[in-house]
């Protein structure tokens, strides 16, 4: 399984579009095996889940994002784990032991002025 972790540093970043890169964990069962860090290469409506869906990405964990590229993960068949914060690694190893758990916190608004900033 692959989870990619929308972030800016080593935390989850507020909004998945946006953040600095994307930190993709392999697991096998409960247990995190690599962690890779890609770059994100730009963001444009639609682009970043078909590119983390062709980087075989399973679970997408976001602090917030809009309702398209949530949509398109869902057609994807891409778990959205969204409302997320705090350190990237922390949040796969909770979402590992079923501890972590999506707020549904959609934003709504493309300039995300307090839409997204609150989780």
């Amino acid at each position: 399984m692959k989870i990619a972790v929308a972030s800016d540093g080593n935390n989850v970043t507020e909004h998945f579009g946006h953040c600095e890169s994307f930190q993709i964990f392999t697991c096998e069962g409960n247990t995190i095996i690599n962690n890779q860090r890609f770059d994100n290469p730009g963001h444009q409506p639609g682009f970043l889940p078909n590119y983390l869906h062709k980087l075989g990405v399973n679970v997408i964990i976001s602090g917030g994002m809009g309702g398209g590229a949530i949509n398109i993960f869902n057609e994807n068949n891409i778990e959205v784990i969204i409302g997320a914060t705090g350190n990237a690694q922390t949040a796969v190893e909770y979402y590992l032991k079923g501890e972590l758990q999506s707020t549904g916190s959609v934003c709504h608004e493309h300039a995300h002025q307090d839409e997204c900033g609150n989780h």
